[in-house]
């Protein structure tokens, strides 16, 4: 019996489930690309996930960045006093935002409320058979559910992003005001004094892998969802966890990759 069950798997159960896995999330991937440049285009969809992904987020994008901005900024304010540097907490927050905390913050937030919705309605759709009734009607239902979907999170996350680095610098200044009186002209002189062309670049190139990444992760949990409403609350939750594992490590590729051309 135990011979039996060791010539089943190619090393075991588990590492053989992780890499069929894998390699499903490759030829996903691959697929995606192939008909994402292929006619027809379906624009209203896509504009229509982008309000769905972009718009309806800002809210909680605004309140996020903002208090960021201030909880950061107080965070920091300590550490420069202790050297008599005060005067440097804008250019700081600037280069902590922009580089970093924008983009960061804005992906782990959509992960949890975008990555999350994509998958629990494409799960829905699977486990009803209305993705089976769409290829049966002639329409192609990857084309029309998931190319539309990951375009629009990697159109719109970055936008985000770049609102929430806005929103949480005039958190930042709005703390720096009430202490010490800083004009907002001066205080953003100072904030982006400091920021390169790279940096913007950085944290725009972060912001686009993101986008992508929750996009394509969120459809490919939900598209091969199975077991009913208990698999879609499973492949939902398994979207967000291995969207916000893969954006820490791009965040570290990213980084190390944008350090390495900054002291080229």
């Amino acid at each position: 019996m135990n011979t039996v069950d060791r010539k089943k798997y190619l090393f075991s159960k588990g590492i053989d489930s992780y890499l069929e896995g894998v390699h499903k999330g490759y030829q996903f991937t691959i697929r995606f690309f192939k008909q994402a440049f292929t006619l027809p285009f379906h624009w209203r969809e896509i504009v229509n996930q982008c309000f769905e992904i972009g718009l309806k987020s800002l809210s909680l994008i605004t309140l996020t960045g903002f208090i960021v901005g201030v909880v950061f900024t107080k965070q920091s304010r300590p550490s420069l006093e202790s050297f008599g540097a005060v005067s440097w907490l804008p250019s700081l927050m600037g280069i902590a935002i922009v580089r970093a905390l924008g983009p960061l913050v804005t992906a782990l937030i959509c992960a949890g409320k975008v990555g999350s919705s994509i998958s629990a309605e494409l799960g829905s759709m699977k486990v009803t058979e209305q993705i089976d009734a769409m290829e049966v009607s002639a329409i192609n239902p990857f084309k029309y559910l998931v190319v539309t979907r990951v375009i629009a999170t990697t159109i719109s996350i970055p936008i985000l992003a770049l609102y929430c680095s806005f929103i949480a610098l005039i958190g930042s200044y709005y703390n720096v005001h009430i202490l010490e009186a800083t004009s907002l002209e001066i205080f953003y002189k100072n904030a982006f004094s400091n920021i390169s062309f790279l940096d913007i670049f950085t944290s725009l190139t972060k912001s686009i892998v993101y986008g992508f990444t929750i996009g394509i992760i969120g459809c490919y949990k939900g598209y091969f969802a199975t077991q009913g409403t208990r698999g879609v609350g499973k492949a939902t939750n398994q979207a967000v966890i291995l969207a916000i594992f893969l954006i820490f490590f791009e965040e570290v590729v990213i980084v190390q990759i944008a350090n390495w051309i900054r002291y080229f």
